[in-house]
């Protein structure tokens, strides 16, 4: 498995969306990469198994961690990983003849999650790297406001879908705006016809999302018309978690999910929402909810 080049790698990084300041780091330590023989290794290693069976709905791969001490190339470690199976990726986006434009938005989810590292700790690194598995794998697409993961509804939709069945979870990415029903009736016709013609053998008859968006607690506090009402009114709640998930609105909203509550900000109606209910010693919850997909419309 090979790296770009010295001189590529600035371009490639820049069409992964990679911010341009972590943009000469990487570049900087791709050298001690592929000059050390065990990370050479290590990092065949890793892309061979992301790259198993390309494609495949829920295959458990996870990539292995370097055993590294702490600094900046155990952070970005993951990022080489990409950088290697790149091409795999996108001959695989290229035999099922997804359009250039989604397949660059799609991977650009790695420089998203960089700048959510940054926001959060201010240096370079990659904030989740078993997030973007997903990606590189063909898993998961983005189709304008909105992500969709080819997935199997699994246990956390009760007995509202058959848990071997497929689906498309629904994820809504970070720095993209606000999430308009506008935005979210064009991503769902993009989606239902980007399927139907990308991956005909598979039906994709509901969307599934599992979010803290989905806690009905949100109602108390913004107006009926607001993106994130109007967004849970498309789901059927199937159950919430019983678990506290009081870390995941403050790191979605606030960027740091370590925020001490009694400073976060009340800037916006959602600020205040978050803040406000854990200051009042309330907590907040995942909740699991579907929607029916229909048919793509014959043209």
């Amino acid at each position: 498995m090979e790296l770009p080049d010295a001189d590529e790698l600035p371009e490639t990084l820049i069409d992964l969306a990679v911010p341009h300041e972590d943009i000469e780091v990487l570049v900087r330590m791709r050298r001690r990469v592929t000059d050390d023989p065990e990370l050479s290794r290590f990092l065949a290693a890793s892309v061979e198994e992301l790259l198993r069976d390309p494609g495949t709905v829920g295959a458990g791969v996870e990539l292995p961690e370097l055993d590294w001490p702490a600094g900046p190339l155990q952070r970005c470690f993951p990022v080489y990983v990409f950088l290697a199976a790149l091409p795999h990726t996108r001959a695989y986006h290229r035999e099922r003849g997804i359009p250039a434009d989604v397949s660059r938005r799609t991977l650009a989810d790695l420089g998203r999650n960089m700048a959510v590292h940054r926001r959060r700790y201010g240096r370079t690194g990659v904030q989740a790297p078993g997030w973007l598995v997903r990606h590189f794998r063909g898993e998961l697409y983005q189709l304008g406001r909105l992500q969709f993961e080819r997935a199997r509804p699994g246990p956390r939709t009760g007995q509202a879908l058959a848990p071997d069945a497929l689906c498309l979870n629904l994820h809504i990415p970070d720095f993209h705006g606000p999430l308009t029903p506008a935005a979210c009736d064009r991503s769902l016709d993009l989606a239902r016809e980007f399927f139907a013609r990308h991956f005909p053998e598979e039906r994709h008859p509901a969307a599934v999302c599992h979010s803290w968006l989905l806690d009905p607690q949100l109602k108390r506090y913004l107006p009926a018309d607001s993106n994130i009402v109007r967004f849970q009114e498309r789901f059927r709640i199937v159950r919430e978690d019983t678990d506290r998930a009081d870390t995941e609105p403050v790191r979605f909203v606030f960027g740091d999910p370590d925020l001490p509550v009694e400073g976060l900000p009340r800037r916006t109606a959602v600020e205040r929402a978050v803040g406000d209910h854990l200051r009042a010693g309330g907590h907040w919850y995942v909740g699991h909810g579907w929607f029916p997909l229909k048919e793509p419309k014959s043209p």
